[in-house]
């Protein structure tokens, strides 16, 4: 059990990669990291080795508690502050520098999203009586939240002497008199808060693949799933779909489990003469257990004879339903090799794929994430 902020995405800690974003960013000066004593030496050791000078204060109970200690430990010469949730590592430079100019020029800035659900408020206990809101009247408040400097002291300053909670730093500011603006967010600059919300982080991978099938006699000719007409077809101990081979062995490739004689050998039975599309089907499972989507797939037919252009239409429509994609994430064309090698001289046909996938979650058959059990710290 470790503060969610320690957890890692594609090896690198939350923490870590929230503190980067602004590290990065030119206009920052100084970077105050707010852990609780139980992490807060092994915080330090984290933004050291990535040679992040950031000056790292114990919190206190509450997330307030923690900004007010963060507060009052900045250089007295800085004049905005922004106050960003460690657990959103998504923020974009874009977005940091809106905040720091619209910050500079309003004193008290916020970023937020509009709110897509309907929302409806309870009015008393167990629900007997709720309305429905406005929608176009709500927003989802997000970090980073920009303030000048004494104002936000000042704010914190008077909640810790009345003792006062709010929901943000925004509130402490509005009970001063002073006017909260609010500047457009980023939909993706969520704050992780369950093991789902890792879905954002998409790493990208590519594979290759590369097939070749002689040509023999008596057999059908299947490419991509389709039969063509033609006086012979390819040996092979399934059905010798040869384009869909390649594509096979770039999907698992990209997301580094083989090839599929490893996971379909010839010396097998139950593949004698099974559709290659079975196959893919099969293969597309194993890439989504390893938790990866196909981004996009190009792939080439490399043959004399037959012409593969009329039926281009046809592969891609049976492709991209057994990989459930759109059509336009999957490109197929022909060539000849201009009567040159075995097949310009009609010996088979070869084909090539490039594809690419994307990482849409935590791979369950690896360590890649650290469990979070209880909420931690912020930044």
């Amino acid at each position: 059990g470790i503060p969610k902020q320690y957890m890692k995405i594609n090896g690198k800690s939350i923490v870590l990669k929230t503190a980067e974003a602004f590290y990065a960013n030119p206009a920052v000066d100084t970077i105050v990291v707010v852990a609780s004593e139980d992490f807060s030496e092994r915080c330090r050791e984290i933004l050291k080795a990535a040679g992040i000078p950031a000056v790292v204060v114990l919190g206190g109970t509450e997330r307030q508690d923690s900004v007010y200690a963060g507060l009052k430990v900045l250089p007295r010469n800085m004049d905005l502050v922004l106050i960003h949730d460690a657990a959103r590592p998504f923020v974009t430079q874009e977005l940091i520098t809106r905040s720091i100019h619209e910050g500079c020029e309003k004193s008290a800035v916020i970023c937020a999203v509009p709110v897509k659900d309907t929302i409806r408020m309870n009015k008393n206990e167990g629900g007997k009586s709720s309305v429905t809101l406005n929608r176009s009247e709500l927003h989802a408040v997000q970090t980073p939240q920009a303030f000048d400097r004494n104002l936000i002291l000042a704010a914190h300053e008077k909640a810790a002497k009345e003792g006062f909670y709010g929901t943000d730093d925004a509130v402490l500011v509005e009970r001063m008199g002073v006017p909260v603006h609010i500047i457009p967010g980023d939909p993706e600059n969520i704050k992780i808060t369950t093991r789902g919300d890792l879905v954002m982080e998409k790493s990208v991978r590519a594979g290759t693949g590369f097939d070749v099938h002689a040509f023999a006699e008596g057999r059908r000719l299947v490419l991509g799933g389709v039969e063509i007409p033609f006086d012979r077809g390819l040996s092979g101990h399934s059905d010798a779909d040869v384009l869909t081979h390649a594509i096979m062995d770039a999907l698992l490739g990209a997301a580094g489990c083989g090839d599929i004689g490893r996971h379909f050998p010839d010396s097998d039975e139950q593949y004698k003469g099974i559709s290659s599309l079975l196959l893919l089907k099969n293969v597309l499972r194993r890439i989504r257990e390893k938790g990866y989507e196909i981004g996009n797939i190009d792939a080439t037919v490399i043959a004399q004879r037959p012409k593969i252009a009329p039926y281009i239409e046809k592969m891609t429509d049976a492709l991209s339903r057994v990989l459930e994609i759109e059509k336009d994430k999957l490109n197929l064309k022909g060539t000849t090799t201009e009567g040159l090698g075995f097949t310009g001289r009609e010996e088979g046909i070869a084909a090539q794929a490039v594809c690419v996938i994307l990482q849409t979650h935590a791979d369950n058959t690896a360590d890649r994430i650290e469990q979070n059990t209880h909420e931690g710290d912020g930044v």
